[in-house]
């Protein structure tokens, strides 16, 4: 599928004092699936933005003067399981293979695909492994003199390496799930507690980690020290570890860092549930906020505005979030409500970088998981199912990530990322729409920005009777207005505006990012989003959707709206 938008934004920098501001380019998922993330170029007939008149049923009103945080992108975990199925897929049908991370990863402007931008990677076992293993199984040396990073499975680093070669924006976030058995007081990786004498050794054990996939030729951005903390679970691997321990393992692996060459490496801390953001990770930060940039959270407990306490007090750290996971048999409309309410606009709107899902690949029963492992129950549902047979289908999980994924990716090579920008909804349909917006600064400065709006309409009943209803809707930004239709799903469109000192080239304080091994610009991907025979039950729609990943915690439960 080619676009005009590449010509069309090109054009604004040779005409722009004769050009209005006007939408072109809109994509789309319904609720029905008659659109699933679907591109639509307006052209002959862009909505204009024109002197306002009465405002629609909602009116969105944009404040560009306003910014927030840039947000660095979307996407998954490559798990051993993960990268296991993405390569067999590979061996079975390369083609297949390569449509698949083309869809997801590629984020060439204008490109059909997500452009998911962000990976974590477990360092060593997690539930999706096929055995437990560390890097150094060997007792008692705490020199790493053993320290192995060839016990990841070698398909790991393969699938990596063909994202990489598609992305070459990739952010890579590394993190254990649990340190080496003999590390903590039950001797295994499965459950157990963090034992402090090991500290150095552990914080070694990372820099280790870190030199090792730099050996690879694989640039981290950020490594954490322990995923989910205040998690203990006999099943597979975890670790309960305090925030002070935490804390002094990061500063002594910040010293390390700093004197081998990876200064520029991010720490995140936490990486656990919205539940505990007012305490573990405010007592992390108190303990050692020198040494993180900040933290992550998950959705397995709490709720999303909890971020909210973590950023009172610590206003000038960084913000992830980094996992959730669907569950196989949950509502597909459902899901794709609550994603958008409390993830992908949820979360950003509450200062998070970024929007990740749990794994990114897994087959149609959540599967292969570690065996005798209780973390998934019902079944984990991935980004994309791949079948045996060589196809795939993407889920719920890859369209609500994409649609707020095309809002942020770097509109030109070497340009910033989308930053949030102030939005508020009025009007007597205000309560159909959740809205983030964004601007995208521009590699030259002389170009036009590009504003881009994400859009749940979730006006699916009236009085509790179903009855989807598109919300006509006035858009206003800089004095003037646009009005369009949104449908019952969810929406991203944008447009391009001088800039008038609003969102100064300063602003996008991301360094300069640069293209390479991509797909051409005007990349050609099927418009279908699966290969193969794979059939597609048409789900009721339910809103009452009980959705978990149940690893052992005692609470590991959300409800859907």
């Amino acid at each position: 599928m080619k676009m005009r938008l590449t010509v069309f934004a090109s054009a604004l920098t040779l005409a722009a004092p004769a050009l209005a501001q006007q939408i072109w380019d809109v994509w789309s998922t319904t609720w029905d699936r008659s659109s699933l993330f679907t591109y639509n170029n307006l052209s002959p007939n862009p909505i204009t933005f024109n002197s306002p008149g009465a405002i629609g049923a909602a009116d969105i009103v944009i404040n560009d003067g306003q910014t927030f945080q840039s947000v660095w992108g979307y996407g998954a975990s490559l798990t051993d399981s993960s990268a296991l199925i993405l390569n067999n897929l590979k061996n079975k049908n390369q083609d297949s293979y390569w449509k698949l991370l083309k869809y997801m990863f590629d984020p060439t402007d204008g490109a059909n695909s997500a452009g998911f931008s962000y990976l974590r990677i477990p360092l060593g076992a997690s539930d999706f492994s096929a055995s437990v293993y560390s890097f150094n199984d060997v007792k008692g040396d705490t020199a790493m003199k053993h320290f192995d990073i060839n016990k990841t499975p070698s398909y790991v680093f393969s699938v990596l390496n063909d994202i990489r070669s598609i992305n070459s924006v990739l952010r890579i976030h590394i993190l254990p799930w649990s340190p080496p058995g003999w590390m903590k007081d039950t001797g295994t990786m499965n459950g157990g507690n963090f034992l402090s004498k090991y500290s150095t050794a552990y914080a070694k054990y990372l820099l280790k980690s870190l030199q090792a996939y730099q050996s690879k030729g694989v640039n981290v951005y950020a490594i954490g020290v322990q995923n989910e903390p205040e998690n203990w679970n006999p099943t597979y691997p975890t670790c309960v570890m305090t925030p002070d321990q935490e804390a002094q393992v990061a500063k002594t692996l910040r010293t390390l860092m700093n004197n081998n060459g990876f200064s520029g490496v991010k720490i995140i801390g936490y990486d656990h549930n919205w539940n505990d953001a007012g305490g573990y990770p405010v007592e992390l930060m108190n303990d050692g906020a020198s040494a993180f940039a900040g933290v992550a959270f998950h959705c397995y407990s709490g709720g999303v505005a909890q971020q909210d306490a973590f950023h009172a007090a610590y206003p000038k750290k960084d913000i992830f979030f980094t996992e959730c996971s669907g569950t196989y048999g949950s509502d597909w409309w459902s899901d794709i409500k609550w994603y958008m309410d409390n993830l992908f606009i949820g979360a950003i709107e509450h200062n998070a970088h970024t929007g990740l899902m749990w794994n990114l690949a897994l087959d149609g029963n959540g599967q292969p998981m570690l065996p005798g492992t209780n973390s998934c129950s019902p079944p984990c549902r991935p980004v994309a199912t791949v079948n045996s047979d060589g196809s795939w289908s993407v889920n719920q999980e890859f369209y609500a990530m994409a649609q707020a994924s095309k809002a942020i990716l770097p509109r030109d090579a070497g340009g910033p990322w989308g930053k949030r920008i102030g939005v508020s909804v009025g009007g007597y349909q205000s309560w159909a729409l959740r809205v983030s917006a964004f601007v995208t600064g521009r590699a030259n400065s002389n170009d036009w920005l590009r504003y881009s709006l994400v859009v749940l309409n979730w006006a699916d009943n009236t009085n509790g009777v179903w009855n989807p209803t598109p919300v006509t809707t006035t858009i206003e930004f800089r004095g003037k207005q646009a009005t369009y239709t949104f449908p019952v799903g969810v929406t991203t469109l944008w447009w391009y505006a001088p800039n008038q000192g609003r969102s100064k080239r300063g602003e996008f304080d991301e360094p300069a990012v640069v293209f390479t091994n991509t797909t051409e610009a005007n990349v050609t991907l099927s418009q279908e989003t699966s290969t193969g025979s794979t059939n597609i039950a048409e789900d009721s729609p339910l809103d009452d959707t009980v959705y978990s990943k149940s690893n052992g915690e005692k609470i590991r439960t959300t409800r859907f709206r």
